[in-house]
């Protein structure tokens, strides 16, 4: 947090101070309690499972020296506003507005934004200070608490911006206005809230229009919707990907048996060769965003090459790979799913495979709409015709991913469907074997992230 006086505070959020109007506030803003640290503002918000107001003693204990608040509270100094999220939003606009020569990059897609996220802070942080969303915060309230992280120094401010319905990133671009805004891909997350992909590419397009005329958008040019947003850039369009006509491309990619993609970086000032450490070749475009926004940046390509190169899975639960001792190999990629990240992890299970048996247990993609059998029909075939050798599909709302494998190929123990999670384990602690490997695949709210955890677990030298 850039340092702040209550009096500030007070006046960039509109609040009735109670207080001491020259304390000043130097640490984290934050909206759980339990994070509140020396020097901080907890911001207390109304949940729809909790009262923030009720934890304004366990800020205060952990070192908060002040509350935002919508109701007067005992025993710390507090800012009271007629709406909690209005004014934080205000302090996070207050906050880049107070660091002029900061660059703020926004991300958005409707897959890979977290690891591009990752893979971006790290890049950029070898050219100034840098500071990026933590985990997967991108909506109304992650924006404001990754804005408000940012100290003088920062040189760099990387937003994930995501999207549920039209509009919703166009009010966090008001919060944090993009200087260059990375559009990954238009697929099929949320398409039962927006209606049609083309709906989502709407949305999606918002973080271009938000760029003023010397701003820079990062686009896509292998999908077709993200390549046409160039038409509402008021500024400069930098195309990636591996089209002939991208100025930001990979030629001659390829994957190793530890599903780490190669390829040579190209772009107009030069190429260099890059190896990633993530898994999967999906990681090749995202990893293509990054040294378009790095070389804006003013990193020679050699230098994006290098950062490229040593860059690792920075977030929970996105193709996390661990090998247990026993030999097995587990790939939890279960933070989220939808049929494309989940169609980039198969093949990425296909290219880890080099002779071994490969597992896919699978859960539900949720937020779909009218498609959802369709597409989890769909995810079933193509898991066989990649020959991956075990199908687990979970849960209700997956069995259509077994019904579709059964489908495709003559399938017999190859495919079986079970009710939960529990039942999958206990599939899985009787027939997996040294060299086995599992990817886990689900959306969110399915659980199978934690599936891995116990699998994981299960092949501990303690267990």
């Amino acid at each position: 947090m850039i340092p702040m006086t209550l009096a500030q505070v007070a006046a960039a959020t509109g609040a009735r101070l109670h207080g001491d109007p020259a304390l000043v506030v130097h640490g984290p803003v934050v909206t759980d309690a339990r994070t509140a640290g020396p020097g901080g503002l907890y911001v207390a918000r109304v949940g729809e499972h909790a009262d923030g107001h009720d934890f304004v003693p366990q800020a205060l204990e952990r070192g908060a020296v002040a509350a935002l608040v919508s109701r007067p509270v005992d025993g710390v100094a507090h800012l009271v506003v007629d709406d909690v999220q209005v004014a934080f939003d205000a302090l996070a606009r207050h906050v880049v507005s107070a660091l002029p020569e900061a660059t703020v990059v926004g991300i958005t897609g409707s897959s890979g934004k977290t690891s591009t996220k990752d893979l971006l802070a790290h890049v950029l942080a070898g050219a100034g200070p840098t500071v990026a969303t933590d985990r997967s915060y991108n909506g109304e309230v992650g924006v404001p608490l990754t804005v408000t992280r940012a100290e003088p120094s920062t040189r760099f401010l990387v937003v994930e911006m995501g999207a549920r319905g039209t509009g919703h990133i166009a009010h966090l671009t008001t919060i944090a206005r993009p200087d260059v805004a990375v559009v990954l891909n238009v697929g099929q997350a949320h398409l039962g809230e927006f209606g049609s992909v083309d709906a989502i590419a709407v949305a999606k397009s918002e973080l271009v229009q938000a760029l003023d005329a010397d701003g820079l958008a990062v686009l896509n040019a292998d999908d077709h919707r993200v390549r046409a947003m160039a038409a509402v850039a008021a500024g400069q369009v930098v195309l990636v990907g591996r089209s002939t006509d991208a100025q930001v491309r990979a030629d001659d990619v390829r994957l190793d048996a530890a599903a780490w993609a190669s390829f040579t970086l190209v772009t107009p000032e030069g190429s260099a060769p890059v190896t990633l450490r993530l898994h999967g070749e999906h990681h090749v475009a995202n990893a293509l965003s990054a040294a378009a926004v790095a070389r804006h940046a003013g990193l020679p390509v050699e230098r994006v090459a290098e950062l490229l190169g040593t860059a690792e899975a920075a977030s929970a639960y996105r193709m996390q790979v661990t090998e247990r001792p026993d030999g097995v190999t587990i790939v939890n990629d279960a933070y989220n799913a939808n049929p494309d990240s989940v169609r980039a992890a198969l093949k990425a299970l296909k290219a880890m495979s080099a002779g071994r048996r490969t597992w896919a247990v699978l859960g539900e993609m949720l937020e779909l709409g009218p498609d959802a059998v369709a597409e989890h029909d769909a995810i079933g075939r193509l898991a066989v015709r990649l020959d991956v050798s075990r199908l687990v599909a979970v849960g209700e709302g997956a069995r259509a991913v077994h019904t579709g494998a059964v489908m495709e190929g003559s399938w017999g123990e190859e495919s079986v469907h079970v009710p939960d999670a529990d039942a999958a384990l206990a599939l899985l602690r009787e027939q997996l074997q040294p060299g086995d490997v599992v990817l886990l695949k689900s959306s969110n709210g399915a659980g199978l992230r934690f599936l891995g955890d116990r699998l994981v677990e299960q092949g501990s030298p303690t267990s």
